[in-house]
């Protein structure tokens, strides 16, 4: 049954976000979404981040943090907001980064003087990492190079094998795979590696119709770590996991609709509200250096416009 889009909710909305409804939901031209995109970078929300950045490069004074508002997390939001990564706003505050941000004091001593996109030691971090930094047009090869090498004989990734994990996490796995896709958008030369990588990593999630156990076919309910749910679907999501999240990846991916999807994107439609749109179920504590304006238990932009998208290239008809 098809319901209504709520299209004229999701563009009284601002730039970062009514941008993508432009290009993804509606027949607008290519020079309207164009225009909108670049507003992103003097109004609203990407406006407001790019003026949060300090002359030192650095977000909230460090790399990384558990707060959510660190240079690794504002950069994460730039990408989210399609901050035109060849416009002057995005070059200037990419320069600044690679020019002076390190890991001195947020990640292992070690990789203390590591320049941002050369990353740390966790893959989970470092597919964040790569992730953004592929999008902005940084060199991040040679971390895409170690994790390739981290890829475990299941296919995935996990950030635990250094404690004694022999079996990959959905979690760190979803990180590396938006890192590689974004590496072989970004990088015309990428390697066939880094595609064979990423198809063996799209399968584990597959395999597991994106959230049950292989060996037994039990869903699993919650996060080993956080205890998130993952049906219970937040924006931002940060490294961690949930259905919608992806399946937006798979969306992005191209992938082709496959069976092992249809429970997921069952769940998916079942939470749509009557009037179209899906409400923001979950938020991960830690300061957001801006306001996105969405509360939990009320409507979401961001997430319906990604449902939205997800069941347009999956399931047309909904």
């Amino acid at each position: 049954m098809s319901t209504t889009l709520p299209i004229p909710w999701l563009l009284d909305s601002e730039p970062a976000l009514r941008w993508q409804v432009l290009r993804d939901l509606t027949s607008a031209s290519a020079d309207e979404v164009a225009a909108e995109r670049a507003k992103v970078a003097t109004t609203g929300l990407g406006a407001q981040l790019l003026a949060l950045q300090a002359p030192d490069g650095r977000w909230a004074g460090t790399a990384w943090n558990h707060g959510y508002d660190s240079t690794m997390h504002a950069l994460m939001l730039l990408r989210d907001f399609g901050l035109d990564p060849a416009g002057a706003p995005a070059r200037r505050a990419l320069d600044l980064v690679r020019t002076h941000v390190t890991w001195q004091g947020c990640g292992p001593e070690e990789c203390a003087s590591n320049t941002f996109f050369a990353g740390e030691t966790e893959p989970c971090i470092n597919g964040q990492v790569a992730a953004t930094g592929a999008y902005f047009g940084a060199n991040v090869r040679g971390l895409i190079v170690r994790l390739l090498g981290e890829q475990l004989p299941d296919g995935g990734w996990n950030c635990d094998v250094e404690r004694g994990s022999t079996h990959s996490s959905f979690n760190t796995t979803l990180c590396v795979l938006e890192a590689l896709l974004a590496y072989e958008r970004s990088t015309p030369e990428a390697q066939p590696a880094v595609t064979a990588a990423r198809l063996r990593g799209q399968e584990y999630l597959l395999e597991r119709q994106l959230h049950r156990r292989k060996s037994t076919g039990e869903i699993i309910a919650r996060d080993r770590k956080s205890g998130a749910d993952w049906t219970h679907f937040a924006f931002p999501t940060w490294w961690h996991y949930d259905l919608l999240a992806a399946l937006d990846y798979l969306r992005a991916a191209r992938v082709a609709p496959d069976p092992r999807l249809a429970e997921a994107l069952a769940i998916l439609v079942g939470k749509r509200t009557a009037d179209g749109r899906w409400l923001l179920e979950a938020q991960y504590p830690g300061r957001m250096p801006v306001d996105l304006g969405e509360t939990l238990g009320q409507p979401s932009r961001w997430l319906t416009l990604r449902a939205l998208r997800v069941l347009q290239w999956f399931q047309p008809s909904h």
